[in-house]
């Protein structure tokens, strides 16, 4: 019944895209772009807008039913998603340059835009085109709102936000140029904080509180001191975010393709993880010999041949086999006991999320304009000890 419901959801938001996508490229059309822009210019939005899970955008929608305790009228419901799909046009904007600079082969199960025929570095220009798509919607949908120029500030804040999070990211860990001693458990922290968490987590709910008319401040009869909202989602959603990428970095290393859908690659692109930066930090100096030796190495060519050989013994499915390299970093971590690490931090997080939502004061039942403690909820209920 839950999936029927996701799968309802999700298929009345990709409806309000249609509408959306439709707008921007009437506009664009509207300013004597020649037909071949135009057709570029839908093809961009077609390939790198709807494809995820969507995930981040239907979080304002669904948030913005919280906050009001109902269902949203047709009106308001274009609204979150026009909102909604700002937060997937910025994620779109933040992965085909993302690509580029990786120099990424495929996303969501296809080739990186910028390895499309006739792309190349356009790519670029699309990405930025993505970006200002939102600020037209924006202008368009809210600018007779009193807080539309709280939703430009806050849209500009967390772009700024994640780009330096993804500078601190692609200067600590270049995929060929292996350092482990530019590795950190704090600068993991600092990373995924501001490359993940602003956007992906913070941004969905912000932007549905300003849209449900929730104050940058209020008070309660039970509450001694003034309330500051903004603050106390912020407090909660990034640390959330936070355990949802350690998640991520643990499943790479612990999943297998069946399960997560995809082979883990991060031990031989050299990325900056929880895994390799919690090992890093228990190490025995023989073991940091092993990882400093190991850890960003390629397979060579006669191991992604034997990788091969296995898939197809095993119909076809990726097992996930790198190489001897990568195996003998996998070696450390279990010795290491990173699984039981994991479990422990997995278990602290929860508890303190738990904590600091369950101190969320919503004031008399069924009040208006104040936080609701099921927003945070149901996040944490989606990823707590999530398999993939």
């Amino acid at each position: 019944m839950a999936s029927t419901d996701k799968a309802a959801r999700r298929a009345k938001f990709e409806g309000a895209w249609n509408g959306i996508r439709d707008e921007l490229l009437d506009h664009f059309k509207s300013c004597g772009m020649p037909q071949e822009a135009q057709e570029w210019y839908a093809k961009n939005l077609d390939y790198n807008v709807p494809g995820g899970k969507l995930n981040r955008g239907m979080s304002v929608v669904d948030s913005s039913e919280i906050l009001l305790g109902r269902k949203l009228t047709d009106e308001e419901y274009l609204q979150a998603a026009v909102l909604g799909w700002g937060v997937e046009l910025l994620q779109a904007f933040f992965l085909v340059s993302d690509d580029l600079m990786d120099s990424s082969i495929t996303r969501r199960g296809q080739p990186c835009w910028y390895r499309v025929p006739k792309i190349g570095f356009i790519a670029m220009n699309d990405s930025f085109m993505l970006e200002a798509a939102i600020y037209r919607l924006l202008k368009v949908h809210f600018k007779k709102e009193s807080y539309y120029v709280d939703l430009l500030e806050l849209f500009h804040e967390v772009t700024y936000q994640t780009e330096m999070g993804q500078l601190i990211d692609l200067i600590t860990a270049p995929e060929n140029d292996v350092d482990l001693n530019r590795f950190s458990l704090k600068k993991h922290s600092l990373i995924v904080i501001y490359k993940t968490a602003f956007y992906s987590f913070y941004l969905p709910v912000a932007l549905a509180m300003l849209f449900c008319g929730i104050p940058t401040s209020y008070t309660l009869p039970s509450s001694p001191e003034p309330i500051a909202p903004y603050e106390v989602a912020k407090n909660i959603l990034i640390p959330l975010g936070e355990y949802f990428q350690v998640q991520d970095d643990f499943l790479d290393f612990s999943g297998v393709p069946a399960q997560i859908g995809k082979v883990g690659t991060d031990i031989v692109d050299n990325k900056c993880s929880w895994c390799i930066n919690t090992a890093l930090a228990y190490a025995t100096s023989e073991q940091r010999k092993i990882l400093d030796e190991n850890y960003g190495v390629k397979p060579t060519e006669a191991e992604k041949e034997l990788a091969k050989k296995m898939a197809a013994g095993k119909n076809g499915e990726e097992q996930g086999y790198l190489g001897e390299a990568e195996n003998r970093v996998k070696k450390v971590f279990e010795e290491i006991g990173l699984r039981e690490k994991y479990a422990v931090y997995e278990e602290g997080v929860f508890k303190s999320l738990n904590e600091m939502i369950n101190n969320i004061d919503e004031g008399a039942p069924g009040q208006q304009g104040v936080l609701k403690r099921q927003i945070f909820t149901s996040f944490l209920g989606k990823i707590y000890r999530r398999q993939k």
